[in-house]
């Protein structure tokens, strides 16, 4: 269904440190800059890219919006910690099971990244 995933940032150096520590941390490859300065990181197929604003405003989070990465627990604690270093900030409960003995528990981890998009490590238990 979906073919990437964007953000917008304001400094996109800070971002890169960002995203390269989280991306490293679940086995991933560091992103690199394609012809627009746009930040491109490819893993398990999917695209996730980083830009600064097409429309020459600030970047902002979007409110509501969460961008979900499936990994396992082990990666997801990694996850964390490597963005918790990197500029990140944690945020909601510490990472580990919600929903427990309910019909779909899940391992979760929440930060926000350096420009405040909120982010979620998810592993679906079971």
């Amino acid at each position: 269904m979906y073919s990437h995933m964007m953000v917008g940032s304001n400094d996109i150096d800070r971002s890169k440190k960002f995203y390269d520590a989280t991306f490293t941390a679940i086995g991933g490859k560091e992103g690199f800059k394609d012809e627009k300065g746009r930040l491109i990181y490819m893993h398990n197929g999917g695209l996730f890219l980083v830009t600064t604003p097409i429309d020459g405003q600030p970047a902002s989070a979007g409110n509501g919006c969460t961008i979900g990465f499936a990994m396992t627990p082990e990666q997801a604690d990694a996850w964390h910690a490597a963005g918790v270093a990197n500029g990140g900030t944690a945020i909601e409960d510490p990472p580990g099971v919600r929903g427990e003995g309910g019909p779909m528990p899940m391992y979760l981890a929440y930060l926000r990244d350096p420009d405040g998009n909120k982010l979620c490590a998810l592993h679906r238990m079971g």
